[in-house]
């Protein structure tokens, strides 16, 4: 209940609440405060004490204070230092705040706030000892509290007395604190200080069990310390040296063995000199330990001693390929002049071929041929120049490059060193990698390569180092400049035949527990494989198939009891399945507009069939096929020659305003590109507007100028087993090509019949069906 309308000075808390019955003391210095203070003394010395909102406002009025406060009586003023005074106060009754009135002083008009006394029920009687119990374990929990603090204020002489002194001495937040002292309802008020009492002692218990793994800690590091000290003393008396100093000797030690250059042995001197003096349990102990070893581990001075025998190397070039002939010719070659004279550079050899031919074992050979340790580096998808010259020391978790790592896991500073996928390196924000990589493959700089993390000049001139690429087309310019290129070309069907029965067969038995007597195989069979479910320049997906066939074979036998399997052409297909690739032959017969041409891929060569029809129209040239730039620039220079040659084929000079001329290539899904088909499309466009039927035994390749001029091409051996898979046995290829005819070998050349053109009128001389 309220009683009537009375007047006090007020003063405006910030940050602090006061709860009836509870004696504070709390400074006071702004003026209208002081002033209030003053007003207080010579009347009654009663005042308002209410929380305002905002601790920011420096003159709150009557919005920006809370409704409801709390009537002190001063008790004591204690000066302190100008203007500021400490008052001591007691409170005794919650009022509301009516109105107020801003003069010298604040004044408030209030309604004073008679509490009822919460009955006495069982609900209050649980109330009460659940709240004491609860604060008793509060008070165990904080040191500040006294237990006698705690049992003169569970002795109160009423509820209500009890809840306003319990919420006085916890610390709360102000909204919190003020929200208890807005409360009225006394077993509301119980509830709401039991929830507060309850969260308090959840939060001190996880505080003290927080305090207490800390502690625990703590007291586990001393200990070990302790201990520690203790073991170095010990060892001391003993004669024996700590851990540090023992690994130090051993690094020293390890020196004295290498061959090292004043400014290596100096730079690991310093860095022994700071391990020495930083705490063994220091996470920089570690990586001055890292950086060390990795020093150590170099093999500065260890050299294999190549021993470059020609019979030799071509023994196991002969006993690991099939083949390959130019290729070997060339490695042996420059095994000839690495024997011949020791003072020349090693050139970085770049073999280049489509997947599955065999450069990274060709790689393996001539290391085993020259007696040098072979380590492998893979730079596909590299991003990161830190890859190739290693993070700084600066970076967490930095390490060493790869040529750096090359090195200590092959053990000499002169292997052969394979840079694998050296075409799919990429760059982005965080470098160019293959720009950093021009220091290691330039002879001229990579005797004092600096790695840094190791931060020291590295030797890479007497490493060999040996490039595998699929195409040249992304290696960068600079970078192709410094290597030796080597084409691996793709293999004849007779080739793999041949590599199927000498390696790919055993190599497979024997990895499924097969032998000669329980898996045989007949070269028919293998060709049935490779003609009908492999596709591709190598062999990688032929020895997937014939690891296919021994397992159906094995089991087979387990099942059947057998204990022989011999694998025809009917087994293949019972084995593997459906045939999976087809290739297209050759047309039924001579069309008007459609003629074959042959282009590369990077699993082999293929055939493309081009189609032109000829419309009524005004002039449109249609390209479709998911054709390339280079593609459709090919067939607009077919076009401009077509219409400067319009008389000599028969045809008006105006004849390409009245029509429209669409050029298809099919397999739309397949994209196409490059400049070979250039002759094939023009043969196309002049059969189709000539309406001269076009041979389909015969299939041409050939870039083509608007002046009519074939100019050469690449992939030939490719596109002539192309040819010779679809049953076409007479080809038409560029003059200029004919010296790269010769280097193919005569297996791939049998029954074909190629015929050399200059320009497009040797083309028109033998394509179509009537001449």
């Amino acid at each position: 209940m309220t009683q009537e309308r009375k007047h006090i000075p007020l003063i405006p808390l910030r940050g602090l609440t006061v709860f009836p019955n509870m004696i504070i003391h709390f400074d006071v210095g702004r003026d209208k405060s002081l002033k209030a203070i003053e007003a207080a003394m010579v009347k009654d010395e009663y005042v308002l004490l209410v929380t305002q909102k905002n601790t920011m406002q420096e003159n709150p009025n009557h919005e920006e204070i809370y409704d409801i406060g709390t009537i002190v009586k001063i008790k004591q003023i204690v000066k302190q230092k100008p203007p500021i005074i400490k008052v001591l106060v007691e409170g005794i009754k919650r009022a509301r705040v009516l109105e107020v009135a801003n003069g010298q002083y604040l004044e408030a008009y209030i309604e004073e706030i008679e509490e009822k006394e919460a009955e006495d029920t069982p609900e209050t009687e649980a109330l009460m000892r659940s709240v004491g119990e609860l604060f008793e374990r509060y008070a165990g929990l904080n040191t500040k509290l006294s237990m006698e603090m705690v049992y003169s204020i569970l002795g109160a002489s009423s509820p209500l007395e009890i809840m306003d002194l319990i919420v006085a001495n916890i610390p709360l937040e102000v909204t919190r604190k003020q929200e208890i002292l807005e409360c009225l309802e006394p077993a509301q008020r119980m509830y709401k200080v039991l929830e507060v009492l309850e969260s308090e002692v959840e939060i001190l218990e996880l505080q003290k069990e927080i305090q207490g793994k800390v502690k625990d800690n703590i007291d586990q590091l001393q200990k070990e310390y302790y201990l520690r000290e203790q073991l170095k003393v010990i060892q001391e008396e003993l004669g024996e040296k700590d851990g540090v100093k023992a690994d130090v000797e051993q690094y020293r030690a390890k020196m004295e063995e290498l061959e090292l250059s004043e400014e290596v042995k100096d730079k690991l001197e310093k860095e022994i000199g700071r391990l020495l003096k930083v705490p063994s349990s220091s996470p920089e102990s570690g990586m001055i330990r890292s950086y060390i070893e990795s020093l150590l581990a170099l093999p500065w001075s260890h050299v294999t001693e190549e021993n470059i025998e020609l019979d030799h190397a071509e023994t196991v070039l002969e006993r690991d390929h099939y083949g390959l002939e130019e290729v070997k010719e060339r490695i042996l070659d420059f095994l000839s002049v690495r024997k011949f004279t020791e003072a020349i550079g090693a050139p970085i050899l770049c073999l280049v071929g489509p997947p599955g031919v065999g450069k990274t074992s060709i790689a393996r050979s001539i290391a085993e041929a020259t007696g040098r340790n072979y380590v492998r580096i893979s730079l596909g998808g590299v991003r990161d120049e830190a890859e190739i010259r290693g993070h700084r020391r600066t970076y967490v978790g930095a390490m060493p490059g790869r040529f750096a790592n090359a090195l200590s896991e092959a053990g000499s500073s002169n292997p052969l060193m394979l840079l694998d996928e050296v075409d799919k390196m990429m760059s982005d924000f965080r470098g160019d990698p293959a720009a950093a990589l021009l220091e290691v493959l330039d002879s001229a700089q990579n005797h004092s390569f600096r790695d840094h993390y190791l931060e020291v000049p590295l030797d890479l001139s007497k490493v060999l180092f040996v490039a595998t690429a699929n195409t040249l087309s992304t290696i960068p310019r600079p970078l192709l400049d410094r290597m030796e290129i080597i084409e691996v070309n793709s293999y004849t069907p007779i080739e793999k035949i041949e590599i199927a029965d000498r390696y790919l067969v055993p190599k497979e038995m024997k990895k499924h527990g097969l032998n000669k007597k329980s898996f045989k195989i007949s070269k028919d069979a293998i060709n049935y494989v490779i003609e009908h479910y492999t596709r591709e320049a190598g062999v990688r997906n032929l020895e997937r198939q014939i690891g296919t066939l021994c397992r159906k074979a094995t089991r087979e036998m387990l099942r059947e009891n057998k204990k022989s399997v011999t694998i025809n052409t009917k087994k293949v297909q019972n084995y593997l399945g459906a045939e999976r690739v087809t290739y297209k032959e050759k047309n039924a017969k001579p069309q008007v507009g459609v003629v074959r041409g042959l282009a590369w891929t990077a699993v082999g060569g293929d055939t493309l069939s081009i189609e032109v029809n000829v419309m009524d129209g005004k002039g449109i040239f249609e390209l479709t096929g998911n054709m390339g730039n280079v593609m459709k620039e090919s067939a607009k220079a077919a076009m401009s020659y077509i219409r400067s040659k319009a008389p000599a084929l028969g045809l008006s000079k105006d004849f390409y305003k009245q029509i429209d001329i669409h050029i298809h290539i099919p397999e739309g899904a397949v994209p196409k590109d490059g400049p070979s088909a250039g002759i094939t499309m023009a043969t196309a466009i002049i059969s189709a507007l000539t309406n001269k039927k076009v041979r389909n035994d015969i299939a041409m390749t050939g870039e083509i100028t608007i002046r009519g001029r074939v100019l050469a091409i690449g992939g030939l051996k490719e596109k002539i087993l192309a040819a010779k898979r679809a049953g076409i046995f007479e080809v038409i290829v560029p003059k200029e090509n004919e010296k790269n005819i010769q280097e193919i070998s005569s297996d791939v050349l049998d029954d074909v019949t190629v015929i050399y053109a200059e320009t497009m009128d040797d083309v028109l001389k033998h394509v179509f069906a009537e001449r």
